[in-house]
């Protein structure tokens, strides 16, 4: 899957050239991979209605129930151009089928360990091609770090949503980090939707992680103990820092997480992608705050953690 997707030309790419890609080597759940460029060329119909339908096929041969298919991964560098050049209605919707192809599903878990996790177990396998998982990852990040250049334009796209799916798949990038991360951090500088803030403020930290960037911890910290940032940037920030570091969480920051005014923010900021696989139930955010909370405390009940400060 790896040779294959890095096998796929820019020629091929940027012509959509679908004919030059050995789809019929990986299926998915539900059939032939033979049959996804008759549906990559819909969504690049001009009727929208019928570009909608290819869309919902897609995800649901692509990625169905939270799993990920080896051909989703050849998949992703045309989804990227058409998700530039297609439908604006549905540019959000395919920005999100590019980045779930390129991260583990970590359904529900909200820990410190688990929210910014990219990487997946070497020996899940994949059902339909006995491929493990985290090759279909690592192909489809790659993919994505080639593509670099078609991203970071939208993440100045007029959709928020647009946006906030920029950052969730430029989260997956491997290489270039340098131009990435400045190009996050000029866009949250001017960011005004909380959710985008949210969002960017995540993968800053995901990829700050992931490259043991040293300096990240005490930008998150700067972040959510300045009183005179958006209270969604605080948030956002308090949860990246304890996904940075190891240390318990301070006093100041489990009573920014746990004063009960934040609990308004549970649905405004319940589409970050990151926390919507959290809780479904527009409950991602709170889950996710107790969760955290729970590592630095241990023994501590949902209603202990929610609404107190800390006794250690």
């Amino acid at each position: 899957m790896r040779t294959a997707v890095g096998a796929i030309s820019r020629q091929a790419k940027d012509g959509l050239r679908y004919d030059e890609v050995p789809w019929w080597r990986f299926p998915h759940f539900y059939g032939s991979g033979e049959e996804i460029p008759g549906l990559l060329t819909t969504l690049h119909s001009d009727d929208a209605g019928t570009a909608d339908r290819a869309l919902s096929r897609l995800w649901t041969c692509l990625h169905h129930q939270g799993g990920t298919t080896a051909v989703g991964a050849l998949a992703v560098p045309f989804l990227l151009r058409i998700a530039a050049s297609g439908h604006r209605g549905l540019r959000a919707r395919t920005l999100r089928l590019v980045a779930e192809t390129g991260r583990c599903q970590h359904m529900g878990d909200g820990w410190r360990e688990g929210l910014l996790q990219v990487a997946e177990e070497p020996s899940v396998v994949e059902g339909s091609t006995m491929c493990p998982v985290d090759w279909t990852i690592q192909a489809a990040r790659r993919a994505v770090t080639d593509d670099v250049h078609l991203l970071l334009p939208l993440l100045s796209d007029p959709d928020p949503e647009v946006r906030s799916m920029t950052a969730y798949v430029l989260a997956s990038a491997t290489g270039e980090h340098s131009r990435v991360s400045s190009a996050l951090q000029s866009g949250l500088a001017r960011e005004d939707d909380a959710v985008v803030r949210v969002s960017l403020i995540l993968v800053i930290a995901q990829l700050a992680r992931e490259h043991r960037d040293d300096l990240a911890p005490t930008w998150a910290h700067d972040l959510w103990s300045d009183p005179g940032r958006p209270p969604e940037v605080r948030i956002g920030a308090g949860l990246a820092w304890l996904c940075l570091v190891t240390d318990p969480a301070p006093d100041e920051l489990r009573t920014l997480l746990t004063d009960p005014g934040i609990r308004r923010y549970d649905d405004l900021l319940q589409p970050v992608p990151w926390l919507t696989w959290i809780d479904p139930s527009d409950a991602g955010l709170r889950s996710c705050i107790v969760e955290m909370l729970m590592v630095s405390t241990p023994g501590k009940a949902f209603g202990d953690s929610w609404g107190g400060r800390s006794s250690t």
